[in-house]
């Protein structure tokens, strides 16, 4: 492993400042709900956006702004989506150009953000009201991106916040990110926003590379729900502080970078799954021995989709059944008289299944299993080098509940 975690998230890197306040979008007013992240020098920049086909405003404008592969300001909201409003686009440019006047910079190098109820029209005099104080309190302290993680929060209840450090090209490098995401969460994205900053120098294009990479094989192998969000984005921003030689081509300082931005995102991944809306466990499904990649990414986020797997995993039953079934639907070239499976946590690991088939097993010692708060469900395919894992959450009563009354 070529990089370390290290506290903190988007104030680690070099250059990067950040704040959050309640500016009165939301009614809780103990609740933040506009964040900003600014970094002293431009950046090289990239991001990845949701593949539902009703995207929103603050998207359409932050895929304008970024078309040069340039940024240098982040600010988001919670509490109103911008989305499917007829003025939205004028809204999210006009965030852009109040954070821009607010930071000295030009608004064309602003990534806008909005998370929140969809198809209601977004206020902006609370956004116009409180951006100039939002400005004068950004801090490289912790405290800043933390305030900052807890302005994007929705139904959160938790903060997501992650940082490695590397050494690349000679140079020690870090990698920050904040997140957030509970429900309306499938790929690909995920309800999700997620900002990444680094001081490492790498150009736009090696970037929109890495992000990609990273994206694949975190926040695009979590299912909470099987909705996938109108909203979601994930933006990296470089300020190159680092000192290292520019990585402009692949090689071995950019798989170190990848991996890295990989095991930032993979954390805060994590926390969102185990974050989900009325959730009480992590799942991962971990998948070895498919024919191909493509297969094993196929089999475990089959599998951590399932309703009835994640009803049974909220139950303790080892209903090795539903994974049998998930897999056998996945539509992957499995042969399923080879699956094993198995079910694992910090009380230790029993196998449920050999070759397809049920095996003795002890109900009270798989109970004891899958009580704890994060599993993991382990299938092996046995036919093949092909692996992977998707992160999900159990099915429970509080998830229809939260979502009876979300918007009310």
């Amino acid at each position: 492993m070529a990089y370390n975690f290290i506290e903190g998230s988007v104030t680690a890197p070099k250059g990067f400042k950040a704040a959050g306040i309640h500016s009165g979008i939301r009614k809780n007013k103990t609740k933040r709900d506009l964040g900003l992240i600014f970094c002293e020098t431009k950046c090289t920049a990239a991001a990845v956006y949701t593949t539902n086909l009703v995207q929103s405003s603050p998207i359409a404008i932050t895929k304008q702004n970024l078309a040069n592969g340039y940024a240098q300001a982040v600010i988001a909201n919670s509490g109103n989506a911008n989305t499917c409003n007829a003025d939205g686009d004028i809204k999210a440019q006009m965030m852009c150009d109040l954070a821009a006047k607010a930071l000295g910079i030009d608004a064309g190098d602003v990534i806008v953000a909005s998370t929140g109820v969809i198809g209601q029209v977004m206020p902006i005099e609370p956004i116009a009201e409180s951006v100039d104080e939002l400005a004068s309190i950004l801090t490289t302290e912790e405290c800043g991106a933390s305030d900052c993680a807890e302005a994007i929060m929705t139904t959160d209840t938790v903060k997501k916040e992650a940082a490695v450090e590397a050494v690349i090209g000679g140079r020690t490098v870090r990698i920050g990110g904040i997140s957030k995401g509970s429900g309306m969460i499938h790929p690909n994205m995920a309800t999700m926003l997620c900002f990444v900053t680094t001081d490492a120098a790498i150009s736009s294009q090696m970037i929109q590379k890495a992000v990609k990479i990273a994206a694949d094989k975190t926040f695009n192998m979590i299912s909470i729900d099987g909705d996938t969000s109108t909203n979601d984005m994930l933006s990296v921003m470089a300020s190159g502080l680092a000192g290292n030689p520019e990585i402009t081509s692949e090689g071995e300082d950019f798989d170190a970078f990848a991996e890295a931005l990989t095991a930032v995102c993979r954390r805060l991944s994590r926390m969102m799954a185990k974050d989900g809306e009325g959730a009480t466990k992590l799942l991962v499904c971990k998948v070895s021995g498919a024919k191909t990649e493509k297969d094993a990414i196929g089999v475990a986020k089959s599998v951590i989709c399932s309703s009835l797997l994640k009803a049974a995993m909220f139950g303790a039953d080892a209903n090795w059944g539903r994974v049998l079934c998930a897999i056998g639907y996945s539509g992957c070239d499995v042969d399923v008289h080879k699956v094993d499976v198995s079910f694992a946590s910090e009380e230790g690991r029993i196998d449920v299944c050999k070759n397809g088939a049920g095996i003795d097993f002890s109900e009270d010692e798989a109970k004891a299993v899958l009580i704890r708060d994060e599993i993991d469900i382990i299938v092996d395919l046995n036919d093949g080098e092909g692996k992977a894992e998707a992160y999900g959450c159990d099915l429970t009563y509080d998830y229809v509940k939260i979502n009876g009354d979300y918007r009310t």
